[in-house]
């Protein structure tokens, strides 16, 4: 998906002028922070594989380095370093979606200092584990940051303790502001853009005075997922916009309301705002494991996203581009979703819905219209006797390959449907294709195994040739050492010694089998229901 583009928020000139005057006071808050207490110097690292084939040179800011995994220590060390030991005896409270929570967390053990941490319900469970294993007390309350952020100004008046904003606070603002020093100093030489994630915009602020003071030709640009993009719309608003809802996949930016210091920031500061989607983030967090072999958060690979997108709308080669990786806190459980969806995110993979004709051959016409690209998926099931509807997944070279191929299907006769952006396909279809088929009384159904390899999908197929319908297909690649086929095939009574001697061909082929026709599980949700064609009237 391409991003949404608002309007121009501030031109260069314009930007660096600004910066110069009302936020000079940045360049010295930022030279004077006591990050380094706690904070490391993180290394700002080449991606050679997406350097490559980007056709530009591509950094990452790994802050996923630091201690606590997330860039939020800078900021919240160099607010608490500053408070007296009056205030430290109060103790601290914040309200965060983790990475802040960790980063006072760590400040508030190191400091002597009693802190107290209101985390959305929907926060990671392993961010709340490190908070709670760095000695905080953790409260959970609501959905998002905003949600919690309202929670803690009762918990404040009762206790007394200081609240430690995680974005909207000059000290904060100015320990995040250290990344942009850190940049210029490792990367003196040409810079065409930086690209920094924006939650509550305090780390897109920090770095953007920082450089614009020193190198106001390096672009800066903030980047926001579009179903959180409150820093967007309220720059075009021209006014701070509270946001109903937002979306949680990215929660380290899964901000309602950003602040009033950090709006008025990135409004004269930023050359720009750019937005995606989720599939871009997945795809991002892949290409940041494919160069790094870490595993970056959805937030953490959001500015990575933005700089591919930013390449792909403007055709950009030759150019330095900076990608500030925040963090790396990723719940174990939300890898399936990224693996799930990260090709599509890299435009890699695309899913077709094709029409073949119901009969004998249909499907290796159709995997010989694919070609010789891998085949990731491949499902169907038998619902009517004139014409089949396949769900199919290919590897693909980029956008224009996927025309390319669903005009060689129609070449053959089938009809093609490109379903790569339809969010009903890719979050449930892929998973339901299936049901009972009231027709197939002599449905029998057969799992092959064979070991997965570019092309093995093809070469099963050309070891299928057997004059039966075959009445149900699926097939995923998984990244297994084994690829498993789920068929079924129409062996009316007349065909069955045919049948069993395929089998024992195909066995003996290399492709070992089990016959699943009296698993409960089949009876239940796809084999053939004694009745079932009277109840659907089809007979």
């Amino acid at each position: 998906m391409a991003p949404d583009r608002p309007e121009r928020i501030a031109s260069p000139a314009t930007a660096a002028g600004t910066a110069m005057s009302s936020h000079a006071e940045f360049l010295n808050r930022i030279l004077l922070s006591r990050v380094y207490d706690v904070a490391i110097e993180t290394a700002l690292d080449e991606a050679t594989g997406l350097s490559r084939r980007l056709g530009n040179t591509v950094l990452l800011k790994r802050e996923d380095q630091q201690p606590v995994f997330s860039f939020k220590l800078r900021g919240a060390y160099n607010r608490m370093a500053k408070m007296t030991a009056e205030e430290l005896g109060r103790g601290v409270i914040a309200a965060s979606a983790g990475n802040h929570a960790q980063g006072v967390a760590l400040a508030a053990s190191r400091l002597g200092c009693k802190a107290t941490i209101v985390m959305p319900v929907t926060t990671p469970g392993i961010k709340v584990s490190a908070v709670r294993r760095l000695g905080a007390e953790v409260v959970l309350s609501g959905e998002s940051y905003s949600d919690a952020w309202k929670h803690t100004q009762n918990m404040i008046r009762d206790s007394g303790s200081l609240f430690i904003h995680p974005f909207d606070d000059p000290d904060v603002i100015a320990g995040q502001g250290t990344i942009g020093m850190e940049i210029l100093r490792q990367r003196p030489g040409d810079i065409h853009a930086i690209f920094v994630p924006i939650g509550g915009g305090g780390l897109a602020a920090g770095i953007a005075a920082y450089v614009k003071q020193l190198r106001p030709e390096i672009r800066v640009y903030g980047v926001q997922t579009t179903d959180s993009d409150a820093m967007r719309r309220s720059l075009i608003a021209g006014r701070p916009v509270e946001l109903g809802e937002v979306g949680l996949f990215a929660d380290g930016v899964a901000v309602k309301l950003v602040g009033e210091l950090t709006f008025s920031m990135c409004r004269d500061l930023l050359d720009d705002v750019i937005t995606v989607d989720t599939d871009a983030i997945c795809g991002a967090i892949k290409n940041i494991f494919e160069d790094t072999r870490v595993v970056a958060e959805p937030a953490g690979a959001l500015s990575l996203a933005g700089l591919r997108a930013y390449v792909k709308r403007g055709g950009i080669k030759g150019k330095t581009l900076i990608a500030v990786v925040s963090g790396a806190n990723m719940n174990f459980d939300r890898l399936s979703h990224v693996v799930d969806r990260s090709e599509f995110g890299a435009q890699r993979e695309a899913l077709l819905a094709v029409t073949i004709p119901e009969r004998v051959g249909s499907f290796r016409l159709l995997c010989r219209a694919i070609g010789n690209r891998n085949i990731t998926e491949l499902c169907t099931r038998f619902a009517d006797p004139d014409q089949s509807r396949v769900l199919v997944g290919i590897k693909i070279g980029g956008p224009e390959e996927t025309a390319e191929v669903i005009g060689q299907m129609r070449a053959q006769g089938f009809g093609a449907v490109d379903m790569t952006d339809n969010e009903l396909a890719k979050l449930h279809l892929r998973h339901m294709v299936g049901g009972n088929a009231p027709h197939l009384c002599n449905e029998r159904l057969i799992r092959f195994t064979f070991p997965e390899r570019p092309g093995a999908l093809l070469d099963f197929m050309d070891a299928m040739r057997v004059e039966i319908n075959i009445t149900l297909f699926q097939y995923r690649y998984h990244g297994a050492d084994y690829g498993r086929v789920l068929l079924g095939f129409d062996v009316p009574e007349e065909k069955r010694e045919a049948f069993g001697e395929f089998l024992a061909r195909v066995e003996g082929m290399g492709y070992p089998h089990v016959e699943e026709t009296d698993n409960e599980a089949y009876r239940m949700f796809l084999g053939w229901r004694e009745g079932a064609a009277q109840e659907s009237g089809q007979v």
